[in-house]
């Protein structure tokens, strides 16, 4: 099996994410991962084993006795929360998921009071940590980053574990996991997954969730994805070059309420105006056509779902919270138990969870 010790960074970061995804498996024959760097890493057999831990995690923790096992799985284990990059759910969620299982937590939450403060480089700060821990998930606005630092603690004496909680523009792996795991759960009676037609609207340009979320639906069958948006935050050419290679049926419109029309599933997002290279750029785009309230919400079909990874603003109002087909609250939920999944198998404990006897 190809491992990081044995290729050196440039030519490891000039591989495809297909190329680079042997070097990141946790063991030969497994394929689960051991960095969890980017969405490629999974393919359908990956995600339904997660999210049948997931679910295997949240029937245990439902009696007292199986949370207190559940919190002995990981007792031994140690996670720091390297978070460079604000965040309050994604932080939260990793930090509940650590805490379900048991693991001891430490965090950095602002760079500025780490001794990157100082002048020390990120490589020798996530050094640092790999000292006292045993896992770092971490989250940064630094594209690549988390890539690098995987690459940097393999070829250390101490290579640990790194999740990927956010990296930059381009990948949010473990949000999307989340998101997929809501829309099997959604669906897990009404046919499942595969057909469905999932619509994504907002800042397509530069949100990374959308960016993961749709390579994950390929791995599902004839599942058509929509893409509304402003022209100006229209979904990337890269995304689109996916679609196509794997034969995947796709749009592209302005037309939010048309959309809606045909969807199973509808994915909002916000404008990612933190991204902006200059000032103020982002509100001068005509967002009102990409909101979605009641009328939207009348549209929708009866089985339906409406999802949002959060935090929003005004793209979904509030008169469509307490909706059944509202999923987003719950979305947020799941987050905590397909992030424990992922921290557990991580860990190599898949099999003594699924195999207990609560």
């Amino acid at each position: 099996m190809a491992k990081l010790t044995e290729i050196g960074w440039e030519e490891y970061s000039g591989l495809s994410l297909d190329e680079k995804r042997p070097y990141l498996a946790r063991w030969e024959g497994d394929g689960m991962p051991y960095h969890t760097l980017f969405a490629q890493q999974f393919d359908r057999g990956l995600l339904e084993r997660l999210c049948a831990l997931a679910n295997r995690i949240r029937f245990i923790n439902k009696s007292k006795e199986g949370a207190l096992y559940l919190k002995n799985v990981l007792a031994h284990k140690r996670a720091m929360l390297y978070f460079s990059q604000p965040s309050s759910r994604t932080f939260l969620s990793h930090l509940a998921a650590c805490q379900l299982l048991g693991i001891t937590t430490g965090s950095v939450r602002d760079a500025a009071t780490s001794s990157e403060f100082k002048g020390e480089s990120k490589e020798d700060s996530i050094r640092t940590f790999s000292s006292y821990f045993d896992m770092i998930i971490m989250r940064s606005p630094e594209q690549g980053l988390a890539e690098k630092m995987a690459w940097e603690l393999s070829n250390s004496d101490r290579p640990i574990p790194i999740l990927n909680a956010g990296s930059g523009k381009d990948q949010h792996p473990t949000q999307a996991l989340l998101d997929i795991y809501t829309l099997i759960r959604s669906f897990e009676t009404k046919g499942g997954v595969d057909g469905r037609t999932v619509v994504f609207c907002g800042d397509l340009l530069r949100g990374r969730t959308v960016r993961s979320l749709s390579y994950l639906l390929t791995n599902f069958n004839d599942v058509k994805q929509v893409f509304i948006a402003p022209q100006e935050l229209q979904v990337p050419d890269d995304v689109i070059a996916i679609l196509k290679k794997k034969g995947v049926r796709y749009e592209i419109g302005e037309d939010l309420k048309a959309g809606v029309k045909v969807a199973d599933a509808v994915y909002m997002t916000r404008i990612q105006d933190e991204w902006d290279t200059a000032k103020g750029a982002s509100a001068k785009i005509d967002t009102s056509r990409f909101k979605f309230g009641a009328e939207e919400l009348a549209l929708l079909k009866p089985d339906g779902c409406l999802l949002h990874p959060l935090p929003r603003r005004d793209e979904i109002a509030t008169c469509c919270d307490h909706d059944p087909r509202a999923m987003y609250w719950r979305q947020m939920r799941n987050g905590m138990w397909i992030r424990a999944a992922l921290i557990a198998s991580t860990f190599g404990f898949e099999k003594t969870i699924m195999d207990c006897g609560y």
